[in-house]
């Protein structure tokens, strides 16, 4: 009899035992699907809906990934969820660097378009530079904005920004020449001349000192 009861309570115990463990499972499961599913969620959004919503986003990335990890804790026959979670960590650091890197360059593509258009007096610039709206009644007025800008802004330019500054010269002074063949008066052809010297004097002197303050950064 005494036999019959310690293998009842065994039964109890064990059964009780076996009864924890799949309720600690079935937390575990749930909450690393949770977290799988919240990443498959973030993931299939277009990133410029979540500019606005990202620093959201990232709390409640890190809030079900460490819900998901304190359910795995002491639990036994976890191999298949840790799997599950490190998937789902790995598709979103990708999509998160993904991210990143193309706001980055929408950023830059941006302070491009700023830096074009503070040029030429708001005008938007293509990228082929063609200058079509430069003609002989506005191109002096076009030299004067350029230099004056790029001289009242040349302790700031990057050496990337004087690069593209100097694709930006080329392509007006290409313009410039079509225009002169199509009535150029000698006046401001005259003036366009000297703009184009105090430009140069500026332009390879603060050229040489950006590229000398990133190579200095780059080395620190």
């Amino acid at each position: 009899m005494k036999n019959l009861k310690s293998l009842f309570l065994a039964s109890i115990v064990a059964t009780t035992f076996v009864s924890c463990a799949d309720e600690k499972k079935t937390e575990a499961e749930k909450a690393v699907n949770n977290y799988t599913a919240y990443i498959d969620s973030v993931s299939n959004v277009a990133s410029e809906d979540l500019a606005e919503k990202w620093d959201a986003i990232e709390n409640a990335y890190v809030a079900k990934k460490i819900e998901a990890e304190s359910a795995l804790e002491n639990l036994e026959d976890r191999a298949e969820l840790d799997r599950k979670v490190e998937a789902s960590s790995a598709k979103y650091e990708e999509f998160k660097a993904n991210l990143v890197a193309e706001r980055q360059k929408m950023e830059a593509a941006n302070y491009k378009a700023k830096v074009r258009s503070s040029l030429f007096g708001g005008q938007e610039i293509n990228d082929d530079m063609s200058f079509a709206w430069v003609n002989k009644d506005n191109i002096l007025q076009t030299f004067e904005t350029f230099v004056n800008t790029a001289s009242d802004n040349k302790d700031n330019y990057t050496r990337e920004e004087w690069d593209e500054i100097k694709l930006l010269w080329e392509a007006l002074n290409t313009r410039k020449n079509t225009v002169e063949k199509e009535g150029l008066s000698g006046s401001d052809n005259l003036k366009i001349a000297g703009l184009k010297t105090r430009f140069a004097t500026f332009f390879k002197i603060n050229r040489m000192s950006a590229k000398s303050t990133e190579n200095a950064e780059a080395k620190e």
